[in-house]
């Protein structure tokens, strides 16, 4: 119960932040580096206890890759789910004027699919690298790796799929109209085959974990 009281709260933090930063009034251009910072932030916070996934990406990788068990991986799922979903309605308390269409309603299928790919793949193969691997066992760093991760695809791709990389932040931006309901799958199999794929090159790079 502490790991996933820990993964609602770091999960609930990210999406809170994404909402009140990209919605009107928000951060603008300044946007990405905020979010990237509070997963850093809430990674060394509770990583120590949960591992800090915050993202069912993650967490479906660090399962495939051998750090989890199947009924830890699905209690993080709901967790994560569960906080994407509160950050969201309280986001909507505190800015109630959502857009009237999804701010990335227009986009293309098969760029925003490529796009959360390889930026959720960098930052699964990221966090089982520096937070799972036995080489980096002890780092100061890894929080930081892993939040400049989100905040370099927000950056870089941003302007292709709104730079989810995140089913739980995918979920919470839906809500909130950031992306259209009508893309989720494309967030979401891209974000799931990304974490997946992350998790098969780990396994063949580190042979022996």
């Amino acid at each position: 119960m502490r790991k996933l009281v820990t993964e609602f709260i770091g999960t609930f933090f990210l999406v809170f932040t994404v909402g009140m930063t990209v919605l009107s009034p928000g951060a603008g251009q300044f946007a990405p580096l905020a979010i990237g910072s509070v997963l850093a932030i809430m990674i060394f916070a509770g990583g120590h206890i949960s591992g800090g996934h915050y993202n069912p990406a993650v967490t479906l990788g660090v399962w495939l890759r051998g750090k989890a068990s199947a009924s830890e991986a699905v209690g993080y799922w709901i967790a994560q789910l569960l906080a994407g979903t509160v950050a969201a309605l309280i986001v909507t308390a505190l800015k109630p004027g959502l857009p009237g269409t999804a701010l990335e309603a227009q986009m293309a299928i098969g760029a925003g699919l490529v796009a959360e790919f390889i930026f959720t793949f960098a930052l699964v193969f990221t966090v089982l690298n520096v937070a799972t691997a036995k080489g980096t066992e002890g780092n100061s760093f890894y929080g930081w790796a892993i939040g400049f991760t989100v905040m370099t695809g927000a950056y870089a791709v941003g302007g292709v799929s709104g730079g989810s990389f995140n089913p739980a932040v995918t979920l919470g931006g839906s809500i909130l109209h950031i992306f259209a309901w009508g893309d989720i799958w494309v967030y979401l199999l891209g974000e799931l085959l990304a974490g997946a794929a992350a998790a098969a090159v780990f396994r063949y790079l580190h042979p022996g974990e």
